[in-house]
């Protein structure tokens, strides 16, 4: 059982790491208007899921998906950029970055209490050890 429990909160570590880089990303992109896609950079979310309960799974987190955030492109007047359209404006990218920042602290604070779980998760199996 305590390896099971083990496994869930390192499946929590792992998705809370992968939603941290994909933060990363964005806010290293927020100034991206023009991607090899074309178009500005897309504001990308990380979908996470349950992982099923069973008598031989304890439970824990996946990452479902990675997924690009749907809200449209905000547009910013600047006539002299090499991408603005006829009437001077630049489609942007729909990153916030107060709310990435928001999302990065509730990944951090998630990917603590995930590592404290497993920190005490293997305390625990040392103290059996020693019995």
């Amino acid at each position: 059982m305590i390896f099971g429990s083990m496994n869930a909160a390192a499946s929590g570590l792992t998705a809370e790491r992968l939603r941290m880089d994909v933060i990363a990303q964005n806010l290293a992109n927020v100034d991206t208007t023009v991607t090899p896609q074309g178009g500005p950079y897309r504001r990308e979310m990380v979908v996470m899921e349950p992982m099923p309960l069973t008598t031989t799974q304890p439970g824990g987190v996946e990452v479902a998906a990675v997924i690009g955030d749907p809200t449209p492109f905000p547009l910013r007047y600047d006539p002299g950029a090499p991408g603005a359209n006829a009437q001077g404006y630049v489609r942007m990218p729909n990153v916030n970055v107060t709310a990435e920042m928001v999302d990065l602290l509730a990944a951090s604070r998630a990917y603590g209490a995930s590592a404290t779980a497993f920190s005490d998760f293997v305390k625990e199996g040392r103290k059996a050890l020693q019995l």
